[in-house]
């Protein structure tokens, strides 16, 4: 019979999580998780496979956190994320999660700080719509990526009835202090005179001079956040994440002022202090923590702890008696508390062995060495391939190295 808990020594028969976060461009971290448990199925036949797919705010945090708790999908119209002066790019359909409160495991419903136990939460993602996966590199452009579409899912989310709203905020491809969000909840923007720029894009900033109305009415929202960057300054949402969104190293000093121009702006008419401008992960998807919770009271949560106890890792990593983990690119960030970093720190601290299969390892060798003891790193791309063929061929690549990786551990505690 199979142990109930701790590591399995002889390995004749093993528990394996299997927790893959995305490979972002190339596989989903579903997808991932598959691959990997069709390898299993084949070489070890006989193991028990525990799938567990990551998600960190970003691409697939709507799906993986809706699908876990049994809740459904609803589509609903969304703006995209480029505009230009002849408007908006055209509405797609994306996903809202419906989930009910009483499913959520109780450490993740107590995060989330509700002051209720049940109704229906939304799980929004803003990847969806204005995620840096929807625009190819040379479309980036910062001065005109709104967030408008995540403020219409977000007034579709409260129209539709939601009790509570989960915002995930990763992988965005805007810097637009989340102006366009709260355009589409009611906020005006205005030109000296009077003209509404709709939405406030950053190549208008220089236009406006003073921001009128209120919010639409939003039930308590908050956001999955593991980032702490502030709003401005040398570790500020566009100093660290402008350069990937089509922002300039020689246009960062006019972005920057024209930001802090308009979260002042922001703040004097929804009644806060300037001092909501330090607050840590304001910075996060270009500001759009910021402008949420100047306008709209969203409050942060720890965006991994979140989903860590939303999906009960902890208790399947007790019951792991291996932990296989990966993503499409592993460095410094992955060991700051995120991702399967954390996971890995996780089981390793609970003595199981773990393996993480990555597109890119990326750590210097200082690095290499606070690696916890138990971890493995694997590269699973040719390092003389360029990246497009690599991002193509991800699926067969991270095969091939867990079937690699399981023939050389055949003669260890895998086998």
């Amino acid at each position: 019979m199979a142990p109930e808990d701790g590591p399995r020594q002889d390995a004749t028969w093993m528990r394996v999580l299997i927790a893959f976060d995305k490979f972002k461009g190339a596989l989903g971290a579903a997808e991932a998780c598959a691959v990997v448990a069709e390898v299993l199925r084949s070489e070890r036949p006989g193991w028990e496979l525990d799938l567990a797919p990551l998600a960190d705010g970003g691409d697939g945090f709507c799906r993986i956190l809706t699908a876990a708790v049994g809740g459904v999908l609803e589509q609903v119209p969304a703006s995209g994320t480029l505009f230009s002066d002849a408007g908006a790019r055209a509405r797609k359909p994306v996903a809202i999660g419906w989930v009910e409160l009483e499913r959520l495991p109780a450490r993740a419903r107590a995060r989330l700080e509700l002051g209720r136990s049940t109704g229906r939460l939304a799980v929004i993602e803003l990847a969806a719509c204005n995620g840096l996966a929807e625009l190819p590199p040379a479309e980036r452009d910062v001065w005109r990526s709104s967030t408008r579409g995540t403020g219409e899912l977000l007034r579709s989310a409260a129209e539709g009835g939601a009790d509570a709203v989960l915002l995930g905020v990763g992988g965005s491809a805007t810097s637009d202090l989340g102006l366009g969000a709260l355009s589409a909840l009611g906020l005006r923007f205005e030109n000296r005179s009077g003209v509404v720029l709709d939405p406030p894009l950053p190549c208008a900033w220089p236009n406006v001079t003073r921001v009128t109305g209120r919010t639409f009415s939003l039930p308590p929202l908050r956001i999955a956040c593991d980032v702490q960057n502030p709003l401005l300054g040398p570790n500020g949402a566009a100093a660290v994440y402008g350069p990937q969104k089509g922002l300039s190293s020689e246009e960062l000093p006019h972005f920057e002022a024209e930001a802090e121009r308009l979260a002042r702006l922001l703040c004097e008419h929804a009644g806060q202090a300037a001092e909501l401008l330090q607050l840590p992960g304001g910075g996060a998807a270009g500001g759009i923590a910021f402008g949420l919770a100047a306008a709209a009271g969203a409050r942060l949560v720890a965006g991994f702890e979140l989903v860590e106890e939303w999906l009960e890792l902890t208790s399947r990593l007790q019951r792991a008696d291996l932990v296989l983990s990966g993503e499409g690119r592993f460095d410094s960030t992955s060991l700051a508390g995120k991702g399967p970093g954390a996971l890995a720190q996780r089981a390793t601290r609970l003595g199981r062995r773990c393996a993480i299969f990555a597109g890119a390892v990326q750590l210097a060798d200082s690095e290499r060495q606070t690696l916890p003891s138990g971890l493995e790193l694997v590269t699973i791309s040719p390092a003389h391939l360029p990246l497009e063929p690599q991002l193509a061929a991800t699926a067969e690549n991270l095969e091939r190295a867990v079937r690699i990786w399981l023939a050389k551990a055949s003669g260890s505690a895998v086998r």
